[in-house]
């Protein structure tokens, strides 16, 4: 090993180039409450390793976006329904 290396023709930055992200992909940084996550791992361990949590999430995203996800007031509704049904 040398005493002195000479980095005067150095460059700052990656050595490697980056990975090309995948067509439609965005790579981002968010914070999600840690039992939310919890539950999507748990999911994504119950499918037997066909989804990763991050597709998991990104399908729940899609389906509330698209308006395909259950509707809090319709749920409340099929509950109370169910409830006075099952006390009758």
């Amino acid at each position: 090993m040398k005493q002195q290396y000479d980095f005067s023709k150095g460059r700052r930055g990656r050595i490697v180039p980056p990975e090309a992200e995948p067509h439609g992909k965005t790579r981002i940084t968010i914070r999600l409450d840690e039992d939310l996550v919890d539950h999507f791992l748990q999911e994504a361990e119950r499918s037997g390793g066909s989804a990763g949590y991050q597709t998991l999430i990104n399908d729940a995203l899609r389906q509330y976006v698209e308006g395909k996800a259950p509707k809090l007031e319709d749920t409340l509704r099929r509950i109370l329904r169910e409830e006075i049904k099952a006390a009758h």
